[in-house]
């Protein structure tokens, strides 16, 4: 068993597909748990803001195995998986971590580069894991939102929504 790090967020109808997102989430892996959650802008393109949060389970499952049961998660909630990533999503559900593996050279974001670039994903992570290390910089979840606070602090929100 290893711990597994996933990153949720909506921006259309964001509270029912969390709550459902969350729902299926508990069913596969329980003992799951999640973050708070924040309310941020839309990263890259004009649309609603954002709900996000991060979950945290214990898993044995291969990584693939693991990438597939989020993407079905993902399809019975609608989610259909476009080659322009940039657009309002129903749900998204990203694997950040797999244990302290680094995937890249197995063609896999992970750990996700997201983690290290959107206050939105380390926010809520630095919160869950904060003496955890980050598998490439080596620098724990608590320092890196330290450095990163600085400049994007502004563009979180504490939403007020319990999952």
């Amino acid at each position: 068993m290893w711990p597994v790090v996933v990153s949720l967020g909506s921006n259309i109808e964001r509270e029912t597909n969390l709550r459902i997102a969350v729902t299926r989430l508990r069913a596969l892996y329980p003992g799951i748990f999640f973050s708070s959650v924040f309310k941020s802008d839309a990263v890259g393109f004009n649309g609603p803001y954002f709900l996000n949060l991060v979950g945290v389970f214990d898993s044995d499952r291969p990584v693939h195995v693991l990438v597939e049961q989020l993407h079905d998660v993902e399809a019975c909630q609608g989610r259909q998986r476009a080659k322009d990533n940039l657009t309002s999503r129903l749900i998204d559900i990203d694997l950040l971590l797999y244990g302290d593996s680094v995937l890249y050279d197995q063609g896999m974001d992970v750990p996700r580069r997201e983690i290290l670039k959107y206050a939105h994903v380390l926010k809520p992570l630095s919160l869950v894991l904060p003496d955890v290390c980050h598998p490439v910089s080596g620098r724990s979840y608590h320092e890196l939102w330290g450095a990163m606070s600085v400049c994007q602090e502004q563009l979180l929100e504490l939403a007020d929504l319990e999952l």
